[in-house]
């Protein structure tokens, strides 16, 4: 622990501002995102060591590649967008936790948001939404951050406005 730290302050969760702030500081790391391999055709990623026990992902993004719809259950979290250009696509309405497979969404529920190089932002729990490079010729790549570490991932298909719970995904399945 650093002196500088009060023990109280040093052992606090990890806000979404913390998050946000911790991937804005690992994407200025130029060395760190130039380390990173990339695949022309498969998403890349690193596990890094977040701030106050979270989870945290150095990821590569190679041309037209996404992660679908899904969220993060229980976790907050950030992302930033190191190089290239992600876009984001998400709903701007609290589904139910558990209990259901199919939802109709509202009309007005969409979102769309283009993340440039130095762009990010946080989001808390069951926020879900899809990320991805959009970009013909460019690799992208970002910084994300979860507290709590992940206990599940939920994936979801999407047809017009009906949302389908199809899979969830639990640490082992992606580590």
């Amino acid at each position: 622990m650093s002196a500088s730290l009060s023990p109280s302050l040093a052992s606090a969760a990890p806000t979404q501002r913390d998050l946000l702030d911790f991937v804005r500081r690992t994407a200025e790391d130029h060395a760190l995102i130039a380390s990173l391999p990339l695949d022309p055709e498969g998403r890349t990623w690193v596990r890094l060591e977040g701030p106050g026990g979270s989870e945290a992902w150095l990821i590569g993004w190679p041309p037209g590649t996404g992660t679908g719809w899904h969220d993060h259950a229980e976790s907050v979290g950030a992302f930033l967008t190191a190089s290239g250009e992600l876009k984001e696509n998400s709903l701007a309405a609290r589904l139910p936790a558990d209990g259901w497979k199919t939802l109709e969404l509202s009309e007005d529920v969409d979102r769309e948001r283009t993340l440039g190089a130095g762009k990010g932002r946080a989001f808390g729990q069951h926020h879900v939404h899809e990320v991805l490079n959009a970009s013909t010729s460019e690799h992208a790549i970002s910084v994300h951050a979860y507290y709590p570490p992940l206990p599940q991932i939920r994936r979801y298909s999407r047809a017009g406005a009906v949302l389908r719970l199809e899979t969830v995904e639990r640490p082992e399945d992606w580590q």
